[in-house]
């Protein structure tokens, strides 16, 4: 025999695609669609977790603006401001006027009070800033004009 011949009957060859690696493609594909499905069904889950805590959101402003409205249900003077908006009430001694316009409607009141958490509130400022920006302005005088001031703040001096 020859070496050739005897090659080739000691190492046949082998298919490339055996029953083992389509058994392993067949479950690697069957994971696939199995962790696709519950992927699907978690990123489902998120989202309706993200539109729950949405309405949650919602619901807590509703119930933080009702707590408002009932707070200043309780201040009389809001109370006594409601009645006249509302009613026409009058305290006693007082006397109720009806604005009409051309056509003899009667015009509405554009006067409400405002929410007590909504009114801008300024932050006092420190002594100590006026007094350095005083110091400051000493420091460093505007230009004056062509000759002494005539005027006070638009009123003419004596």
């Amino acid at each position: 025999m020859s070496a050739v011949g005897a090659s080739a009957k000691a190492a046949p060859r082998r298919p490339r695609f055996t029953g083992r690696a389509a058994v392993l493609v067949l479950v690697l594909a069957v994971l696939t669609v199995s962790y696709a499905s519950s992927l699907r069904a978690y990123l489902e889950q998120r989202a309706h977790i993200g539109d729950l805590k949405g309405a949650i959101a919602e619901r807590e402003a509703s119930i933080n603006a009702l707590e408002r409205e009932k707070q200043r249900w309780e201040d009389p003077a809001f109370v006594k401001a409601q009645a006249r908006a509302r009613f026409g009430y009058l305290m006693p001694g007082e006397t109720g006027f009806l604005v009409l316009d051309e056509n003899g409607e009667p015009l509405e009141s554009q006067t409400a009070l405002s929410d007590p958490d909504d009114v801008i509130k300024t932050v006092p400022t420190a002594w100590w800033s006026d007094a350095w920006t005083s110091v400051e302005l000493a420091g460093n005088p505007p230009a004056l004009g062509d000759g002494p001031a005539t005027e006070i703040d638009g009123v003419a001096g004596r």
